[in-house]
């Protein structure tokens, strides 16, 4: 049972976090989940709102000591529980940091873990294009700026690679569905272009 509809999941996210960035990252996780919950036959609403919350903790509990049950995500799914959110979306956001080691086993599970960071680094291949566009933005551009490491340092290669082989698709498949899904909602995730 979830008791968190999208405007109050959106308002969460707003109160914990002021970076736009973050706020971006955290629409364009949306964006991808919302998509593949629809080619999956999935609930489209459960998923948009675990990706939608599944960083709305980060900035104000960061945790960069990587402890499983302090900070992000621990400390922000304690308060989606208290809130009365499924477990089936808190367990997939505890899943999401691998140093959680929360298993994956669902499929909403192992979608959030594979779209996480790639999102992040489809964001940042938009950015360093001229027309700044994810618009004209193709899946083989990600794919060379994945293999270039200078490039968004922050950025796991390895938890893209490992969540496309979790979820069961080709990672160049992978790439491009989640550059058409964000593609498709360019405009809210400022990712247009000039």
């Amino acid at each position: 049972m979830m008791t968190l509809d999208r405007n109050a999941a959106w308002a969460l996210v707003c109160e914990w976090t002021q970076s736009e960035s973050l706020r971006k990252h955290m629409l364009a996780v949306e964006t991808a989940m919302r998509a593949y919950a629809r080619q999956f036959g999935a609930d489209e609403e459960a998923w948009a709102i675990a990706g939608l919350l599944h960083d709305f903790d980060y900035e104000r509990f960061p945790n960069d000591a990587h402890s499983a049950t302090d900070e992000h995500p621990a400390h922000g799914v304690r308060h989606l529980r208290s809130l009365g959110v499924s477990d089936e979306i808190c367990t997939a956001i505890m899943g999401h940091a691998e140093y959680t080691s929360t298993p994956r086993e669902s499929p909403i599970a192992r979608t959030l873990f594979a779209v996480d960071e790639l999102c992040g680094l489809v964001t940042a291949a938009t950015y360093v294009r001229p027309s700044k566009s994810i618009l004209d933005l193709e899946a083989s551009s990600v794919k060379k700026k994945m293999k270039d490491k200078g490039f968004a340092r922050g950025v796991s290669r390895e938890d893209i690679i490992k969540g496309a082989a979790e979820l069961g698709v080709e990672l160049e498949a992978h790439i491009a569905f989640v550059v058409e899904a964000l593609k498709a909602n360019a405009e809210p995730l400022g990712l247009k272009g000039t």
